[in-house]
């Protein structure tokens, strides 16, 4: 785990909105996970609940493995009823399997990977199904470590966006907004939709 570099932020401070959230938070830190495995089965156990309930389930998932360690062959054949018995949805159930038969068919080797540009991590990656390009953009972001990802349909950044800047606009016309916003951060836009990440987790609601 490293601090972001001061060259970064410099470069990012040239947004004066998005300065004015670097100015609150400081220098964040930047870090790689080497499993790719792991995180693939968290990306898939988080979507579309809260941190602490995907926490919560997480654990109650690895639980039911040998030293909490859900290894390929064990997923696959674990039934979907025990694994819906820790909080999965049948669906997400399903995703997992999928994701450790294709670690075994294919691997998901680190080393191999990351060697992959962007495009062709998620090209190669989305074949899993139930793994779609912004569980892929997640794993290039908080995996791989890539410093220039923009998850344009992570709705904690639109959310974020439209908050800070004042966009309005919806769908394509938003979209097309936030590329326009963001072509400033680059190469740097993962680091900034971190930042967007915790403005929008402490501002307050109103």
């Amino acid at each position: 785990m490293s601090k972001i570099k001061p060259e970064i932020l410099t470069h990012l401070n040239k947004d004066k909105k998005l300065k004015s959230v670097i100015d609150v938070h400081g220098a964040l830190h930047h870090k790689k996970d080497s499993d790719l495995y792991g995180s693939l089965l968290g990306s898939i156990v988080s979507q579309q609940l809260s941190v602490k309930a995907a926490d919560t389930i997480w654990k109650r998932f690895i639980a039911l493995f040998p030293n909490e360690d859900p290894k390929p062959e064990l997923v696959i054949k674990m039934k979907a009823e025990k694994l819906r018995g820790v909080g999965l949805s049948y669906q997400k159930a399903g995703y997992i399997q999928n994701i450790a038969k294709f670690a075994l068919e294919e691997g998901l080797d680190y080393k191999k990977l990351k060697k992959l540009n962007d495009d062709e991590l998620i090209g190669h990656l989305t074949q899993i199904k139930g793994v779609g390009k912004w569980t892929v953009q997640m794993i290039l972001m908080f995996s791989l470590g890539r410093e220039d990802v923009f998850p344009e349909d992570d709705l904690g950044i639109q959310m974020a966006i439209k908050k800070l800047y004042g966009v309005t606009y919806k769908k394509k016309e938003l979209k097309a907004d936030m590329h326009r916003i963001a072509a400033t951060w680059s190469p740097y836009r993962t680091i900034a939709c971190k930042y967007l990440w915790r403005y929008k987790d402490n501002t307050p609601k109103k």
